[in-house]
């Protein structure tokens, strides 16, 4: 079996960039994924966690320098801004709000896929998980996509499965709830906490030895869960 590809997420709305990026980024080995608008982008984000994304500022829909505000709140992958904007205030603002780098345009593409390469070698070289992470009797198996207790599989709908790995990644550590909302349900449900409520009680049920006192999932009132380790 081919080894899987990384996948570089282009949100532009020009169609010239995707047409020449594209191949590009294929012939260089990577997957491009492509998304013409913000929420588009958003979306696609949080569908595919790709390796990276490469974003336009100018988009027809909402501010580029918006989306990656929103992006940051449940992706923590490279984020390469790809923009005509030149202004050093630009810059400075998306590359504090959480871009891994920046790239006017016009651009090379020898020098963005340079930039991309040194993105990723940058990502790769922070610790990840490694093996099944441990809670009390539960066990989470992320490459697997496999949750057991005491021995025995839990069976999950995906929706559950999904919210309990985006607290598994980041166990320890309070998960807001508008980043659980959109990397589950979409960037357009980010206020519905109440999808959120009854999915976390759906877990608590099936994972807590006493689901009205939770020891698992811990509530941080006002602000989101988070995964007790």
């Amino acid at each position: 079996m081919a080894a899987l590809r990384p996948q570089i997420l282009v949100i532009d709305d020009e169609p010239q960039i995707h047409r020449f990026l594209s191949p590009a980024l294929d012939a260089a080995g990577y997957e491009p994924k492509r998304a013409d608008t913000g929420q588009e982008g958003l979306r696609a984000i949080a569908l595919w966690s790709p390796d990276a994304v490469v974003l336009d500022l100018g988009l027809p829909d909402m501010d580029g320098k918006d989306i990656l505000a929103r992006a940051r709140e449940f992706y923590a992958g490279p984020i390469i801004v790809l923009s005509a904007r030149d202004r050093e205030a630009e810059k400075i603002a998306a590359l504090d709000l959480g871009a891994n780098d920046y790239v006017e345009k016009p651009f090379g593409v020898g020098e963005l896929l340079a930039r991309l390469r040194a993105s990723l070698r940058q990502a790769s070289a922070r610790p990840t998980p490694s093996g099944p992470i441990q809670v009390g009797e539960v066990s989470i198996d992320l490459e697997r996509r496999r949750v057991e207790r005491a021995g025995v599989t839990v069976r999950l709908t995906p929706k559950e499965y999904d919210v309990l790995a985006h607290l598994a990644r980041d166990a320890g550590k309070v998960i807001g709830h508008a980043a659980l909302l959109t990397a589950v349900w979409g960037a357009a449900h980010k206020h519905d906490t109440q999808y959120l409520r009854v999915l976390v009680g759906q877990l608590r049920q099936k994972l807590e030895a006493d689901p009205a006192h939770p020891q698992l999932i811990e509530t941080e009132p006002g602000v989101g869960y988070r995964l007790n380790v």
